[in-house]
């Protein structure tokens, strides 16, 4: 049973959506599901990503909740880690 929870959706959105598609906020319950579920996220950013020229931050907003986002200040092709304070 997969108990992570996205609130954007993963599928192709249209170009008046592409903003929605920037991001994902995400839950875990599990170490395992965590791990690949940002994996998941973070691949299914990576198109949106070299379209904007940008990188990727994942960002642990407190225990288990995580936000994953192509972000401007990351350089293109890397995939930066921050924790919220």
């Amino acid at each position: 049973m997969n108990t992570a929870t996205m609130e954007r959706p993963l599928a192709a959105v249209a170009t008046g959506e592409a903003a929605a598609s920037r991001s994902l906020d995400l839950q875990f319950s599990t170490a395992h599901e965590m791990h690949e579920g940002l994996d998941k996220a973070v691949a299914t950013l990576i198109e949106t990503a070299k379209a904007s020229a940008c990188g990727i931050l994942v960002t642990r907003l407190h225990p288990g909740r995580f936000q994953v986002a192509v972000d401007e200040s990351v350089p293109f092709g890397e995939t930066y880690e921050s924790i919220a304070a």
